[in-house]
């Protein structure tokens, strides 16, 4: 039964990857600016999940492509599938191996995508979306509310709440401290992963939260050693944050 789970979240997660570099192309843009409706060589984008690959347009018999359609040779314009299939399955497979059938296993993999393409974006401008994390924020309360209900749940859903509110404050006071090193979208990105960490209780909680600051300052100093930064220079701290946390859960969902 474990094998199953583990293929079906891994399966899940390719799937969802596959589906990821067009959305995080088009949220792939500095504060204020519109999202972005065209590829670089100015072919207007149909929605937002898909391939980041723009294909030609049939030709038809009465003449030229309809407007908005896409002529010349095909072309990539985004990240590519391979990674964000990599990275959504992979996360998935881990959830399930570590948490099993319990009905947390469903939340936490079904939002493991969006936290990928939340990397993704922070990692192309340095920028975790309103329309992204606080979504997700609310997602990862909700359902695992529902899963509270359940049978089997390995957690408790007045821990989850209090503490995505605890690692959403303490994001808040290193936001407060120091803006130009830690972002206002942090902060945000912080409350959905709070409210997954403090369900399995403070122990895993502390854990996700330091591992994601180790993580990140880990990284920095690599920077700097390296002379690839100088102090004054930030770089995406989002991806960091996540990775603690799903350290974090695989540590919560082994020991529950």
């Amino acid at each position: 039964m474990g094998v199953v789970v583990i293929v079906l979240a891994a399966g899940y997660g390719v799937a969802a990857g596959l589906l990821l570099p067009r959305a995080a192309y088009r949220l792939s843009v500095d504060p204020g600016d519109p999202w972005r409706e065209n590829c670089p060589r100015g072919h207007r984008l149909r929605g937002w999940l898909g391939p980041a690959r723009c294909r030609p347009a049939r030709a038809e018999p009465s003449g030229p492509p309809a407007p908005g359609g896409v002529s010349g040779p095909a072309h990539a314009y985004g990240p590519r599938s391979v990674l964000p299939a990599v990275l959504a399955g992979g996360v998935c497979a881990l959830i399930a191996a570590a948490v099993g059938v319990r009905p947390e296993a469903a939340v936490y993999a079904g939002l493991a995508p969006v936290l990928v393409l939340l990397a993704l974006v922070d990692r192309a401008v340095h920028r975790l979306p309103d329309v992204l994390t606080l979504p997700l924020a609310v997602g990862a309360a909700a359902l695992l509310g529902i899963a509270a209900l359940l049978p089997g749940a390995g957690g408790s859903w007045r821990l989850a709440l209090l503490g995505g509110g605890a690692l959403g404050a303490a994001y808040l006071v290193l936001h407060l401290v120091n803006p130009a090193g830690m972002g206002f979208g942090d902060v945000k990105l912080a409350l959905s992963l709070g409210v997954a960490l403090g369900w399995y209780g403070w122990g895993v909680w502390a854990s996700g939260a330091f591992l994601g600051l180790l993580y990140g300052a880990l990284y920095g100093l690599t920077l700097l050693l390296r002379g690839s930064v100088t102090r004054d220079q930030g770089f995406a701290f989002g991806p960091f944050m996540a990775a603690g946390a799903l350290t974090g859960l695989l540590l919560g969902g082994f020991g529950a």
